[in-house]
Parts: C-alpha cells; sequence; structure tokens
C-alpha cells in the first residue's frame, strides 16, 4: 500500500531529529509512530498500540531476532577477550610490529576490513573490536575508526559477493527471470563505482591524513586534548564494558583474542555452507552470524578455561556482563527494524522509486537508479529491502531502454549501499557505531561528507556512462 508523498515523512522525521537532537531513541520512536498514525487514519490511540505491536512484531522475523541477539552477544566476546588479556596483548604485538603511529594502525583496519568480507557484521565488529584498543593508546578519535569500520563492511561484501549478499542478489536477479544471473552479478562489480570509490577513499584519507568537515575536529580534538570522544558523547557500548581490565597475574597474551576472533571468522562460511544445505551461497546470513558468534564465545570460554585464566563463574559473570552493556544496542537495533517494517507497510520505498524513474532518459537511466537506490536506502535504513524494491524496477527498465542489465545493477546496488551505511537508522550504522564505542550521530556526522563526496562521483561516473 502506498501514501504517496506520506510515506516520506517519517523516515524524514526520524533522521532528522536524530541529526539535530542527538536523541536516536526518541527519533526512531518518534518516527515509527508518525508511520502508524498516517495507517490509523490520524487515530492518536490506535497509533499508539499499534506502535508497540511493531516493535513488538520485530521479533516475529527469526532473521531480525537473530541479528539482535547477536548484536548484545557481540558484548560477552568484548568483555571475555578483555578480561582474558587478549586485547592489551594484541596491543602489545601490535607495537612491537613497527605499526606505531596513526597512519600505520588505519591502514591495519582498513586492510582486515578487506579481508573479512564474509558479512557486513562480522567484519564491522573484527575491524572494531581489533582496532580501538590501539586507536585509543594512539589518540585516534573513536568517529574515524566507526567510519573505517562502516565504510569497508558493506562496500566489501558487495564487491565480494561469496556470502550471503551475492545469494540475495542472485534470487532477485532469477525472480525477474535473468538468464545468467551470476554472469550479470559478476559484470556489475567493476561498474559498481560507489563501492570502489568508498574504499579507495578510505584509503586516500589514511594516507594523507587530509580529513575534512567535522571528521577534521574530530582528529584535532583527539591530537591536541587527546580526547576521542566529544565532551558530552555516549557511545554505544557502555564506558564499563570497554574498561574491562584483566586481573593482575592474568599475563597478556594475543592469542586470546585472536583466537576467538579466527574461530568466528571461520565459522561464517561454515554455517553458510550447513544453513544452505550444501550451497554456502544459499545460507542464511542472520542465522550464520548468531552461530559464529555463540560459537566464538564458546570456544573462547574452554581455552581460557584450559589456561585457568578465568573461573567458569568469572567467565558467565563477563558474558552476563558484556550482553548488559549492549541492551542499548540491541533495542535500537529494535526501533532500526521496526521503522524500516512501518516505512514497507507505508510504501516509502515504492513511491520513492517510481518518482525518481517516472520519466525515464535512456541516457541518465544508471544516474536514475543510483540515485533512486541511494534516497530509498537512506530513507528505510536498509540495502537489502533497497534491492528488493529497485531490481524489479531497474532491472525490466534497462531492457526496454537497450541497457546493459548489469550496469543498471551496479547502480542499483551501489545506492543501496550508500544509502545503507549513511543512514543513521541503518543497522549496518548502528553497528559500525557500537564496534567502534562510537557516539552513533557522532559517527553519522563525521562520515556523511566523505560519503557525499564518493555518491556524487559515482552519481557523475553513471551520468558519464550513459552520455557516452
Amino acid at each position: 500500500m502506498s501514501y504517496s508523498w506520506l510515506s516520506i515523512l517519517p523516515p524524514v522525521l526520524a533522521i532528522l531529529l536524530a541529526i539535530f537532537t542527538r536523541r536516536i531513541y526518541i527519533s526512531l520512536l518518534s518516527g515509527i509512530w508518525l508511520g502508524w498514525f498516517i495507517i490509523t487514519k490520524w487515530n492518536i490511540f490506535q497509533s499508539i498500540l499499534a506502535t508497540f505491536k511493531a516493535l513488538l512484531n520485530v521479533f516475529s522475523s527469526p532473521s531480525k531476532t537473530n541479528v539482535i541477539i547477536f548484536s548484545a552477544l557481540v558484548g560477552s566476546l568484548i568483555a571475555l577477550t578483555q578480561a582474558s588479556g587478549g586485547v592489551s596483548g594484541f596491543v602489545n604485538l601490535v607495537t612491537k610490529r613497527r605499526v606505531i603511529n596513526r597512519r600505520y594502525a588505519q591502514l591495519l583496519s582498513w586492510f582486515i576490513g578487506l579481508i573479512v568480507f564474509i558479512e557486513s557484521s562480522i567484519t564491522s565488529l573484527v575491524v572494531g573490536t581489533s582496532s580501538r584498543p590501539l586507536y585509543d593508546k594512539l589518540k585516534i578519535p573513536r568517529e574515524k575508526l566507526a567510519y573505517i569500520c562502516d565504510s569497508t563492511a558493506s562496500p566489501v561484501c558487495i564487491l565480494i559477493p561469496l556470502n550471503a549478499w551475492g545469494a540475495y542478489i542472485i534470487g532477485l536477479l532469477e525472480e525477474q527471470k535473468i538468464l545468467y544471473p551470476v554472469k550479470v552479478l559478476i559484470k556489475a562489480i567493476p561498474l559498481n563505482f560507489y563501492a570502489w570509490l568508498t574504499l579507495l577513499m578510505v584509503l586516500f584519507i589514511i594516507l594523507t591524513q587530509k580529513d575534512f568537515g567535522p571528521m577534521k575536529k574530530a582528529e584535532e580534538r583527539a591530537k591536541k586534548e587527546g580526547k576521542v570522544l566529544r565532551d558530552g558523547a555516549k557511545p554505544m557500548v557502555s564506558s564499563k564494558l570497554i574498561n574491562i581490565h584483566p586481573k593482575p597475574e592474568v599475563k597478556p597474551k594475543a592469542i586470546n583474542m585472536l583466537l576467538p576472533v579466527i574461530i568466528m571468522i571461520l565459522m561464517m562460511p561454515i554455517a553458510l555452507y550447513v544453513t544452505g544445505n550444501g550451497n554456502i551461497l544459499a545460507g542464511s546470513g542472520s542465522t550464520s552470524v548468531l552461530f559464529a558468534v555463540v560459537t566464538s564465545i564458546l570456544c573462547a570460554s574452554v581455552f581460557y578455561l584450559i589456561q585457568k585464566i578465568l573461573s567458569l563463574k568469572e567467565i558467565f559473570t563477563y558474558i552476563f556482563k558484556g550482553i548488559i552493556g549492549l541492551i542499548p544496542l540491541a533495542f535500537l537495533m529494535v526501533l532500526a527494524f521496526s521503522i524500516g517494517e512501518t516505512c514497507n507497510k507505508l510504501g516509502t520505498g515504492l513511491y520513492v522509486s517510481h518518482l525518481v524513474t517516472r520519466a525515464i532518459n535512456p541516457l541518465i537511466l544508471p544516474a536514475l537508479l543510483f540515485a533512486s537506490s541511494s534516497f530509498v536506502a537512506f530513507a528505510t535504513g536498509t540495502s537489502w529491502g533497497t534491492f528488493a524494491i529497485m531490481i524489479p524496477i531497474g532491472l525490466p527498465s534497462a531492457f526496454l531502454l537497450n541497457i546493459d542489465p548489469s550496469l543498471a545493477l551496479a547502480a542499483i546496488l551501489g545506492g543501496g549501499v550508500f544509502g545503507d551505511h549513511a543512514s543513521p537508522i541503518s543497522d549496518t550504522t548502528l553497528i559500525a557505531s557500537m564496534a567502534s564505542a562510537s557516539d552513533h550521530i557522532d559517527h553519522v556526522n563525521t562520515q556523511l561528507p566523505y560519503a557525499l563526496t564518493t555518491a556524487s562521483l559515482a552519481f557523475f561516473g553513471y551520468l558519464l556512462i550513459g552520455l557516452i
């Protein structure tokens, strides 16, 4: 069902409130309520009841529930690796390996983000948890780490689609009766300008140290005042969680952090293979990330027990302490998923996509598809939802106008990734803030100028390729 222009009001309200008030919970809740206020035909009492029902309905989706539980359990892994001396051991190891300045530390994060392409949530988690202690030691702002987490996760996963992302996109292409969907997807990879430009932008900023916009102010604050967070910032992770110290008698060992992280990474393809009944590309991403983090926690616990670093009682204490530390994030995930479903109910994505592509000119179709996908993903906070909306619109249009379907697909995928990782109501943006222990709105504000720069370049790239 579409409510025309009214359908864009809830996400716009949530985004504007989040940016200007910095109160993400109230902002998302306001957007959800406004959506249901419109749906219930301006009945305030029914809209309030519908809002609470929408929040509860999030848990009716197994995939969303898996992601929420995963987000909470990440706290357990963070707590255990710190209590075991793994984090401090890793920092000692890295600093001994000549990674002793800001540029080298950021290059390490960027490289880790490139090689962990199994799932975007895992990418952000690995980059954030492995790099944050080092960044704090070198006084690199948390906003910079969040930017690197966010700007490697989704772009890498879409460019190396040997994961649930690839399987999902191939499935959408098959629904459109594409004869060789894998071939179309592979040909789209080099044409995904936004994803490539984003990775190169991160590398450029790291190598040149030429920050601009709010990120420049964050860097100056960290360098001059030694503050990795601004005064009054509210990091996505409890300060008690990220300041857990090992017992005095525990010797810091990098292996106590590296082993759980490696196990988590390796469990992802195994879980995808199992949930896909032998086909890794058909596996469930949400189930796999949950399986990976649970396996990592269990293996870490056994490893620490064998070393007699932590007792069974202490392990359970840190597991629950970690979960409690990330309950705010889990609640935010519920709100983010709920506003996404509210937008679906309103038909926000369909309205925007039809509005942008109504007057299609063959020469500018790729640029229009990119712009439309960007807006849909930014407003709804989901790249996958955007793909589901835009591929059935964009691919038939490409065939009708004799445009290369791979080019159309690349524009849609790039736009979806931009909107998803730049939007304050996106789950991937939230996870990047969590993984880096950054203030969420500070992460959005400092990242947005970089994302808009690369999005503008990508847009003109599609415009140019259409005119040639």
